[in-house]
């Protein structure tokens, strides 16, 4: 095995490698307080139901001018099947 002189490495090169692999670690605890804070949620929330039940109601929901600035975006956006190449 080559020292570590022979390949270009210094002991404070090994040592911040080291550091920088030690900061690579990856924590779940996060993950798991958000699983935690969902779980104590309701899956059916009413107050949301209802707004929805609300719009579908509505004749002017979405207005006039939301559906011509969504119908404009989809003009102006590239065609996936042609190839952007």
């Amino acid at each position: 095995m080559p020292s570590t002189a022979a390949i270009g490495l210094t002991q404070s090169n090994l040592v911040s490698r080291r550091a920088m692999n030690a900061s690579d670690s990856l924590s779940t605890a996060s993950a798991e307080m958000l699983k935690a804070k969902l779980s104590s949620e309701p899956e059916v929330r009413p107050d949301v139901v209802a707004r929805g039940r609300a719009l579908a109601a509505d004749p002017g929901y979405p207005s006039v001018q939301i559906i011509g600035e969504v119908a404009r975006k989809i003009v102006q956006s590239p065609d996936p099947s042609e190839d952007q190449n």
